[in-house]
């Protein structure tokens, strides 16, 4: 059971990864309808792209951009049966039953986000949706593989900085999510905030709210630029704000002991900072992007594992 559950959170990972791909790559809309690709199992050969186009004569077939969604989709699909395999052999072993179930349910949403992403023309709310409820399953997988080791280490004095760590970094990756979602990664090109007179034109009101203008499609974005920009900014004020409640944890870990979990959540800090000024400075390049979302969703465990630590009882093997 162990060993499994390590298995498919490392395919969760792969899944995050090839989702952020393919949102990167902007080829969410590769295959226009779901599950299938143009109305095929798979993405439409040679001989078939005359009958795809037909079909969906909007959207011209490009195959690479095809291929980036349905790889996603294969590998999403995988998972999901992992996760119920875990939940089925979770009736016949000793250790948590409710939250391998849990997960299940929580692939059947995820797939439902996936399929809404694509019918509703990456509307930004439900790209954003798609995008946290990944996270949250790479999140339950590693909390139920935390479950099944033992418990060495005691983090109760830290308990609420640690939850207000994790708090604060779930907002943050909303806040990223919400940045993709509205294509407004690079409406900001200087460090530190923004250029020009981006102070007078924020527009919070139009920036956040949860339905954009109805549009045919909401790819490429939809909002204008004041309201691209002050998402932009609020992300990156987001990140000041997480990095200092993280350094403060990371502090305070040490302080107490804890130098392993103060290690891994200081590296991590350092290395998503990092990236975060590499998109800026390179005009986020795919690979930076693409490892931006990844160090995103690791330092979401290791709060996960601080946290575990600091809200249960140490239990020796």
């Amino acid at each position: 059971m162990k060993r499994l559950t390590l298995i498919t959170l490392v395919l969760a990972f792969v899944v995050i990864q090839l989702g952020a791909f393919t949102r990167l790559t902007d080829a969410g809309l590769g295959c226009p309808d779901w599950p299938g690709c143009y109305g095929f199992l798979t993405v439409p050969s040679a001989e078939h792209v005359a009958v795809a186009e037909a079909r969906y004569p909007e959207r011209p077939v490009e195959a690479a951009k095809a291929w980036a969604e349905m790889v996603h989709r294969y590998v999403a699909g995988a998972l999901g049966l992992m996760i119920l395999a875990l939940a089925l052999l979770a009736l016949k072993t000793p250790g948590p039953k409710r939250l391998p179930w849990a997960l299940v349910g929580l692939v059947v949403f995820q797939a439902a986000l996936g399929m809404w992403t694509v019918t509703l023309n990456l509307l930004p709310v439900v790209v954003m949706g798609h995008l946290l409820g990944g996270f949250a399953i790479f999140s339950l997988l590693f909390l139920l593989w935390l479950r099944q080791k033992p418990n060495e280490l005691d983090l109760n004095p830290l308990k609420v900085l640690a939850l207000t760590a994790l708090v604060v970094l779930v907002g943050q990756i909303m806040l990223g999510g919400w940045t993709s979602a509205n294509y407004a990664a690079l409406v900001c090109t200087q460090l530190p905030i923004c250029e020009g007179e981006w102070l007078q034109n924020l527009a919070p009101a139009q920036a956040f709210q949860p339905l954009p203008p109805p549009a045919d499609s909401y790819e490429f974005g939809v909002l204008d630029y004041p309201a691209r920009m002050t998402i932009h900014v609020s992300h990156r004020i987001g990140a000041v704000l997480t990095t200092v409640v993280l350094a403060l944890l990371w502090w305070r870990l040490r302080g107490s002991g804890a130098q392993r979990p103060a290690a891994v959540l200081g590296a991590l800090l350092l290395l998503q900072l990092a990236l975060g000024i590499a998109n800026v400075v390179g005009s986020l390049p795919l690979p930076v992007a693409v490892a931006h979302n990844g160090g995103a969703a690791l330092l979401l465990l290791a709060l996960v594992w601080i946290n575990y630590l600091a809200w249960r009882t140490p239990r020796l093997a």
